[in-house]
């Protein structure tokens, strides 16, 4: 790398990695905590690069990047954060910084975004919609990596004319997700349709719909749900749309590559509804995001109720563990409904228990005894996630998640033993390395050979 970065961050630990990392690549760095010294600098002339915090103790990273472009139109920006929100990602992708990477981020990963920046000449700005205010009703908060990605994805489709499928189990908000697109992007003042199957029907249900959403956005909702008839007619419909189409989204708990291999999906609707996937994790998957996603709903029914409630440490201990068969939503309305009947200001163990009804045991899974044997503890947890589901079948699918639930962190620790050293961690596992690399991309597995920085 060549070239002179500038590094705004009120963390001294990260201005140090930084630049020694950045030194040792070949550039040039200035640091500082302040972002009133890296305006200057700017407006000096410094820098071919900038990496920017966003909360910095004199000013905002995020707001400093309009007057960036206007003072520095071909300075490249890359913003990182601890305020893991969709928001942040958005409003980066808005002000049109160069990259935005989410804290803890990963010192090759952003050396490589870095080297990238600073090899691009970066084009001027195209004028667009002011940033929008944080969507506080929006319950898309999370900072573990499987969220983070999909934030940056939202921000990165929410502009283009591509049709949008957005997947994952009922209650982890897909709803949300496609209202997020619509709502930040350059359609967020036209119409905004969800669609149902009985929509449809009839000489004039395509035309009345079309009608509807005329310039706007029009989601098919559970589209797995929908007849052979009703998946032709939307076939047709996204075939001729007509003047001032909308943008065409569709949400799914069920998934449609499969529903098509049996028969019970149409080829051509799967195709065309799948411009970009994205899928929603399951609240099991993003485990440390549920203290997040708890806080929020407090604070929402402090703001909505006028009641504050928190959680004890042991009622807080509780709901991280518990494995929510109804995703964000069950975790919402439970909440909800104990800010109501709790008494106390204090949500105790025994509340969220009773709230909860009789769950089986959510204590993490240890074993009998050290003699206990792997086959025992996976019974134990399978037999817990069909009773969750109150003597329903669990959502079609079973074997594969369950095969996912188990290969993933697997493979994630065997690379972690193994330091990221996959020709190792293939011979562990004892696969064939090939196979090994096509699972990392298939499960969508991060390897890494270093630490991560905080």
């Amino acid at each position: 790398m060549d070239g002179t970065v500038l590094v705004a961050d009120d963390d001294r630990t990260i201005r140090t990695v930084l630049t020694q990392a950045l030194t040792r690549a070949g550039c040039k760095v200035h640091a500082t905590a302040s972002l009133v010294t890296l305006m200057r600098w700017v407006e000096e002339g410094k820098g071919d690069l900038v990496i920017s915090d966003v909360v910095m103790p004199d000013g905002n990273g995020l707001e400093a990047l309009p007057k960036i472009t206007r003072i520095r139109p071909g300075l490249p920006v890359i913003v990182i954060s601890a305020q893991n929100t969709i928001m942040t990602a958005i409003q980066a992708a808005e002000a049109e910084a160069f990259d935005y990477l989410p804290k803890p981020f990963d010192l090759p990963d952003l050396m490589k975004r870095s080297a990238k920046a600073l090899e691009i000449k970066r084009r001027a700005p195209k004028a667009g919609p002011a940033p929008r205010e944080a969507g506080d009703d929006l319950p898309l908060v999370g900072r573990t990596p499987a969220m983070q990605t999909l934030y940056r994805l939202v921000a990165k489709v929410m502009n283009t004319e591509l049709s949008v499928l957005v997947t994952g189990e009922s209650g982890t908000g897909k709803s949300l997700i496609a209202r997020a697109i619509h709502d930040f992007s350059d359609r967020r003042n036209m119409p905004f349709v969800v669609a149902q199957a009985s929509d449809l029907q009839g000489l004039d249900g395509p035309a009345n719909l079309l009608a509807r959403a005329r310039g706007g956005s029009l989601v098919f909702d559970e589209v797995a749900d929908y007849d052979d008839e009703t998946q032709g007619r939307i076939v047709r419909m996204l075939d001729m749309p007509g003047d001032n189409a909308p943008r065409f989204m569709a949400t799914s708990q069920i998934d449609l590559a499969r529903l098509m291999e049996n028969g019970g999906f149409r080829q051509d609707l799967f195709y065309r509804l799948g411009g970009v996937t994205l899928h929603v994790p399951a609240l099991r998957e993003r485990v440390d995001d549920i203290p997040l996603l708890a806080d929020h709903f407090l604070a929402r029914g402090e703001r909505d109720l006028g009641t504050i409630r928190r959680l004890s440490s042991e009622a807080r201990e509780l709901v991280r563990a518990y494995p929510w068969p109804g995703n964000v939503r069950q975790l919402e309305n439970t909440l909800r409904r104990l800010m109501v009947t709790s008494s106390e200001p204090e949500i105790t163990r025994s509340e969220i228990e009773g709230a909860l009804g009789h769950m089986p045991d959510v204590e993490p899974l240890k074993g009998a005894g050290e003699g206990d044997r792997l086959s025992s503890s996976v019974a134990r947890h399978l037999k817990r996630y069909f009773d969750l589901h109150g003597g329903q079948l669990p959502p079609p699918g079973v074997y594969q998640r369950i095969l996912k639930e188990i290969e993933v962190p697997l493979i994630e620790i065997a690379l972690d033993a193994t330091a990221g050293n996959q020709a190792r961690c293939a011979d562990l596992l004892g696969i064939n390395r090939n196979t090994l690399r096509k699972k990392i991309t298939d499960l969508d597995i991060r390897v890494t050979r270093r630490r991560k920085l905080m």
